[in-house]
């Protein structure tokens, strides 16, 4: 491993929060696509699956925020295993429904209860923010390296979730996703030395983390940056299933996440100059321009090519991100803030892998590379349009502020 991932390790304790996150993030990437199998499998409806992926999100989304909002007053381990126990719960639930062929609308009702997980990522990225806080440099870092771990989990969860759906039963992608779920969440609560304090009632006073103007570009920006990946998910085995090879959608995938993961990894170790949210702009412009050439896939390795290349955008604007939502929302509404933008992208891919489900019923797969088309595009648009909100960091209090003020030198070499 480079010098500068060594070195964020050096702290006691992370690298055990971060396998915890490891594996607490795998459902992220196994129970849409793993819903979506299990229900085409079943049933052949594309429209029903990407419908219920889109449930799944769009409970994220609601729930996200909240429980996030929840940790930051009391603390992670008393909040995060009752909710976890509850969306565990749910996806049983959603299971045994699915298997003993039941009315679609207990489907819904179940993936509604199996969407409120809690946001590993800004539970490990909080963590990150706790022991660098004041050190811009080595929070890059960390925070570049979380972003390999997501990617991590994009690359093996579908192959993990398909394959085993495909090769073993329906219901069993989801239901390894709900073990990973739990097994995660258990092992980083458990880490108590490194779980940051929690914030007292007063100062969550001003109300949720998304009165800030630039959180809210970022979240609008990503509810289109998600649309392209729930629709990119959902197209992608419709497409290979076309062809006859649907268990090879899980591997077409992973490519996609490889690109952002080598990228993610590259870039986490560049201190490049500038304002990041211009980084930020042109990693929102390059996610959209590499749609087009998705247009243009007649075969599952040109996807893959096609894909790869788009994935090289991901992870660099997603660091960026991070480093955003730390200039632009209060010390201690910083996990609430970090979901929000998950919650925009939750959102997105709720719609996303909702219309190209729809599409694709109706028009075929090739059709269905529309829709991540015009996500881009509108992700594109709002992200120039909000850009002013980004350009200069805003005061966010806490105990980092005063390092905020002496390190504006390092700043200017975050992502």
């Amino acid at each position: 491993m480079p010098s500068p991932y060594r070195a964020i390790f050096a702290a006691p304790g992370t690298l055990g929060f971060s396998a915890a996150g490891l594996i607490g993030r795998m459902p992220l990437s196994m129970m849409g696509i793993g819903v979506v199998t299990m229900v085409s499998q079943m049933t052949g409806r594309y429209g029903l699956a990407g419908a219920l992926s889109a449930t799944l999100a769009m409970a994220a989304a609601v729930m996200g925020p909240q429980v996030s909002r929840l940790v930051d007053r009391y603390g992670q381990r008393r909040v995060l295993r009752p909710v976890t126990l509850v969306s565990a719960a749910a996806v049983a639930g959603l299971l045994v429904c699915a298997q003993q062929r039941l009315p679609d609308w207990t489907l819904f009702v179940f993936a509604a209860g199996a969407g409120s997980v809690p946001s590993m990522g800004a539970m490990v990225r909080a963590r990150w923010a706790e022991i660098y806080r004041g050190s811009a440099r080595q929070l890059h870092t960390a925070y570049s390296w979380e972003s390999i771990v997501d990617e991590v989990c994009f690359i093996f969860g579908p192959i993990i979730s398909i394959g085993l759906s495909t090769a073993w039963f329906p219901e069993a992608g989801p239901l390894l996703a709900a073990v990973f779920l739990v097994t995660g969440v258990l092992w980083l609560t458990a880490q108590r030395a490194t779980e940051p304090l929690p914030h007292p009632r007063a100062h969550h006073s001003a109300g949720s983390a998304l009165r800030s103007s630039g959180l809210r570009v970022l979240v609008a920006t990503f509810v289109a940056t998600g649309a392209i990946f729930g629709a990119v998910d959902v197209v992608t085995v419709a497409f290979a299933e076309e062809r006859g090879h649907k268990a090879a959608a899980s591997l077409v995938l992973a490519v996609y996440a490889l690109g952002s993961c080598l990228a993610g990894a590259v870039f986490g170790l560049l201190h490049l100059r500038g304002r990041p949210s211009t980084r930020w702009l042109v990693g929102v412009c390059a996610m959209a321009v590499s749609m087009i050439p998705l247009q243009l896939a007649g075969s599952l390795p040109f996807l893959a090519v096609a894909l790869f290349a788009a994935g090289l955008a991901i992870a660099p604007t997603m660091v960026t991100t991070m480093a955003l939502v730390e200039q632009h929302v209060p010390r201690a509404q910083l996990t609430e803030g970090m979901t929000w933008t998950g919650t925009g992208l939750a959102v997105g891919v709720a719609l996303g892998s909702s219309a190209a489900g729809w599409v694709v019923d109706a028009s075929g797969a090739g059709a269905g590379y529309v829709v991540p088309a015009v996500s881009g595009a509108l992700a594109a648009a709002v992200a120039l349009l909000g850009y002013r909100r980004l350009a200069e960091p805003v005061p966010t209090g806490g105990r980092g502020e005063d390092d905020r003020h002496l390190r504006t030198d390092d700043d200017e070499h975050v992502a």
